[in-house]
């Protein structure tokens, strides 16, 4: 689910499907004459019930069915609408859930209580209480209904400080062991209880068909068998099993299935795209894992930002009711993604009928929920939402509250694990931890006998990453993408190097760290790979590996010099690596393992006799950088490495020279639109729309470059008449996601004369249907200026069509200076929407 900083995402009605209307192919195929096509839609022929699954069905409970009833007959129509609205955190009040009676509260990635993403237990179960006994004040009602609170705990309880971070999914997949991924979820749930949280929005299902997509490392498998032999197991370490005594005792929490459907399947593994696949293949490739999820009884199913066939998922009644619901006898509730429901033709973030009425059963409307609440009542009372479909709703979300415990239960902080430290990061979990690390790396490669690294070797470390926790843990860590967090934000791991030190001393190896290379070094153990990333942002154009910290050519010199290598490689993804492979004596695909890197140390030194590589591939490995799309299905299928790869030490093999011809053109960054005196393909500078090179005298208009930290790095535009300056762009790009994501147009300007006013635009499609314009004062010294493209979409703007980046109007006599034109993240220094 997208978690961003709180804004108030207003989509505009014409948010739909991401890449429903977008580029089948590569942008540069795109033609400049593209047109806006209209949102096609789902024929409901298409969902032939008889080609679902059915489930045994999980047998309602009389006694839970008859207190839900009597909860019914009591609440009031306000209530009943507060059931279905959940709101962020950082956006409302104890007091706002007390008055509006909402359901649920969640936090998301970015949000916490006090001025970090993240927190201290005392300041999580501080605001649980709070959020709880507002919810049971009985002041103007006849019965309290206890509100729920969600958090994004996707491996390990990570908003939390002290919490233990497990290794993300992608490598969770390669360990093909469905106990380990339930003791995983097990000690999750204890340490979520510790904190005063009632549910985890785990876990993913999506089955990644295209590593191009940023959250691919959320899936477990390519293989839907494999995300199938998952599902189960992860419901039934969160909640316990159906039926018995353990579920939903002490020590669980609510799980919830995501993100139903098809969000692995999107076209160009776009982030919130669209499935444009057949009925076939999003039953057979993207449902099993809900199939055992909801077997086992999990409570919460989470709709898909994407669509299928151009249909955002938020408004699929023949998959969200006639399936999941019907079909497939789902009796828990539907919640939504972050403001998904407003992605819907026709809806915004704040009025949405159309979404409840498809089968969503609560809003995820983080800071738009006031609205929306509003707009609910509205249409309840006007008819708009049959009263069925809202009991129908808050029926499903009684039955999971009175399920749970929920009306049974004390307030968080005097629940039996609250605050207890000892149980959070215990030594049992970081043990746990360990295990997960040595069973879920790969080794795709060991020749000479680099490894295990020999008792009493000279051991040097190069890369940073080696001893920085948040380069091992990756997004959906501390907060949304998981960066620029210290060692210290983790009281409860240990850095690579940490590790490697404490234990190779018991092994009588030496371990040096840094640049420079000590010649009397046996071996060199090169820590490199992939920046931590989170949803859209870290979709890419390639797979082709892109170094960051380190460089990884200095591999070939090392190895010239005598020195053994050995490459731990840090990914979301497979990722082209060819070069780096033929540099490298011996190469461990880590993936993104977490906060006990002593798993990975355990195996390069073999610290037992017992340990060795048992984790084989759940991704394809990629031959060529254009290979972002490998499943075993197709005719052609020719990966470098199969799915279900992986070496060992009883089972060796020859890797040999690879192919260096593989590599792709470094992916375009769709966030800079000016930089260092450049302009990126396919924007271009204009002249009210017609293009421009530098130096541009103009008979309205002259621009020409200036220096601002560095040489001519600037732009001067000096408006001799009334002129429009713009940024543009040869074809129609989407921007769509970025807008959902709270990202804003950055950039520094100034004037050269007095202070001027002029209107700067933020996203439009053709400068000539440009309503967005919005006054930005340049004074006499550089300054920053920041719109947010929510706000574009607020004022008509439709992101997925966008062809402006920024345009600048100016008037006779006008002269200023822009540079550094970006998309950012959205703060509170951004302008109002209002213009």
């Amino acid at each position: 689910m997208l978690k961003s900083i709180a804004c108030g995402l207003l989509l505009s009605t014409a948010a739909v499907a991401l890449s429903a209307c977008g580029n089948t192919g590569s942008e540069t195929e795109a033609v400049e004459n593209q047109t806006k096509p209209s949102a096609p839609s789902v024929d409901r022929a298409m969902i032939d019930p008889a080609v679902w699954p059915t489930l045994a069905e999980l047998a309602l409970d009389p006694e839970v069915e008859a207190r839900v009833d009597d909860l019914l007959s009591k609440m009031t129509l306000e209530q009943k609408v507060g059931q279905v609205i959940q709101g962020d955190s950082n956006a409302l009040t104890a007091e706002d859930v007390k008055n509006y009676r909402l359901g649920s509260v969640l936090s998301g990635g970015n949000s916490a209580p006090g001025d970090k993403p993240y927190a201290e237990v005392a300041d999580w179960l501080e605001a649980a209480d709070a959020y709880y006994l507002a919810s049971l004040d009985t002041e103007g009602v006849e019965v309290a209904i206890p509100t729920l609170w969600g958090i994004d705990a996707v491996h390990g309880h990570t908003n939390v400080v002290g919490g233990i971070v497990y290794p993300h999914n992608v490598g969770l997949g390669a360990a093909r062991d469905p106990d380990l991924v339930r003791r995983i979820a097990q000690a999750t749930a204890v340490e979520l209880n510790v904190s005063g949280h009632d549910w985890t929005f785990a876990p993913t299902l999506a089955v990644p068909q295209n590593d191009r997509w940023g959250r691919g490392y959320e899936g477990f498998s390519e293989d839907p068998e494999v995300v199938k032999s998952y599902g189960g197991a992860i419901v039934e370490g969160l909640q316990g099993d159906w039926g018995s005594d353990d579920f939903m005792a002490t020590g669980r929490v609510i799980s919830t299935a995501k993100h139903f459907l098809g969000d692995g399947g999107t076209t160009d593994g776009v982030d919130q795209g669209d499935a444009r696949i057949s009925q076939e293949e999003l039953r057979d490739v993207h449902l099993p894992g809900y199939e055992t999820a909801i077997a086992s009884g999990t409570q919460s199913v989470m709709a898909s930002f994407s669509s299928w066939q151009g249909q955002p998922m938020h408004g699929q009644k023949e998959l969200l009711t006639d399936v999941l619901k019907g079909r497939m006898n789902f009796n828990g509730f539907v919640i939504g993604d972050w403001n998904g429901h407003a992605l819907i033709p026709g809806c915004t973030a704040t009025d949405c009928p159309q979404s409840l009425n498809a089968g969503l059963d609560m809003y995820m409307a983080p800071d738009s929920w006031k609205g929306l609440y509003e707009s609910t009542l509205r249409h309840v009372n006007e008819g708009t939402i049959p009263m069925e479909r809202l009991d129908d709703a808050v029926r499903r979300i009684l039955r999971v509250k009175v399920q749970s415990g929920l009306f049974e239960s004390v307030k968080p902080s005097d629940r039996p694990m609250a605050g207890n430290m000892d149980l959070l990061g215990s030594a049992e979990h970081r043990a746990l931890a360990r295990e997960a690390v040595r069973k879920s790396v790969v080794l795709l490669k060991n020749e000479e006998s680099a490894l295990p690294i020999a008792d009493g070797s000279n051991i040097h470390v190069v890369g940073a990453g080696a001893d920085q926790i948040v380069k091992f843990a990756g997004g959906w860590t501390l907060s949304w993408q998981g960066r620029d967090h210290s060692n210290s934000d983790f009281p409860n791991g240990e850095t690579f190097l940490q590790a490697l030190r404490r234990e190779a001393q018991v092994e009588g190896s030496l371990v040096t760290f840094g640049d420079d290379v000590p010649a009397d070094a046996d071996v060199v153990i090169a820590v490199y790979g992939e920046d931590p990333y989170a949803e859209f942002q870290g979709d890419v154009e390639n797979v082709d590996f892109t170094p960051n910290d380190f460089d990884p050519e200095a591999l070939e010199g090392y190895r010239e010099a005598g020195h053994k290598v050995v490459s731990v490689f840090l990914s979301g993804r497979p990722l082209w690596t060819n070069p780096e492979l033929n540099d490298s004596d011996a190469f461990v695909a880590a993936f993104l393992p977490g906060s006990e890197p002593a798993g990975l140390v355990d195996l390069l030194l073999q610290t037992d006799p017992a340990y060795d590589f048992t984790g084989t591939l759940g991704f394809s490995w990629p031959k060529r950088s254009d290979q972002a799309v490998l499943d075993k299905r197709q005719d052609n299928y020719d990966p470098l490495f199969p799915v279900g790869y992986g070496l060992s030490y009883a089972q060796p093999g020859e890797v040999g020279m690879l192919s260096e011809d593989g590599a792709g053109q470094a992916a375009a960054d769709k966030s800079v639109f000016f930089d260092k005196g450049m302009v990126p393909q396919p924007f271009r500078l204009t002249d009210m729309g017609s293009p421009i090179t530098l130096p541009y005298l103009g008979e309205a208009l002259s621009v020409v470059a200036r220096d601002f930290s560095a040489q001519e790095d600037a732009l001067t535009l000096a408006f001799n008449k009334d002129a429009t300056f713009a940024i543009f762009s040869a074809y129609p790009k989407d921007y769509s996601r970025e807008a959902n994501g709270a990202m804003e147009l950055v950039f520094m300007g100034k004037s050269f004369g007095d202070a001027v006013t002029l209107d700067v635009a933020a996203g439009c499609i053709e400068l000539g249907d440009c309503n967005n314009y919005y006054p930005v004062t340049f004074g006499s010294e550089w300054s920053e200026t920041r719109i947010s493209l929510r706000c574009a979409k607020a004022n008509g703007a439709d992101l997925t069509y966008l062809k402006t980046a920024m345009a600048v109007k100016g008037e006779a006599g006008q002269e200023i200076g822009i540079a550094d034109v970006r998309l950012g993240q959205e703060s509170s220094d951004s302008l109002s929407c209002d213009r």
